[in-house]
């Protein structure tokens, strides 16, 4: 039973026959694909547009950006550490150095 049983070749001729028969088939089956699927969104489109009809309006009410706040102490504080820091130290060298 492998791929040479004549069921097999004849399941693939008839295939062939679908698609190859004339020019341009291929192309036909594609079109009439596309012409079937634009049709049902547009039917789906059209079911939606007329069950929004049907319900009541409702008052969209938009959010006002958030605005973040910048925490200006928090810095300010860590910068004036670190500047305390840098002239404890250059006051501990001058200090050093007179000694």
């Amino acid at each position: 039973m492998g791929f040479t049983s004549i069921w097999h070749w004849i399941i693939v001729l008839a295939v062939v026959l679908i698609l190859f028969a004339r020019p341009g088939k291929i192309s036909g089956i594609m079109g009439d694909f596309g012409k079937g699927l634009r049709n049902f969104r547009q039917g789906m489109r059209d079911e939606n547009a007329a069950a929004s009809d049907d319900e009541e309006e409702v008052e969209v009410i938009e959010a006002e950006p958030v605005v973040k706040k910048k925490a200006p102490a928090k810095k300010k504080a860590a910068k004036k550490k670190a500047v305390a820091k840098k002239a404890k130290k250059k006051a501990a060298k001058k200090a050093a150095k007179k000694s």
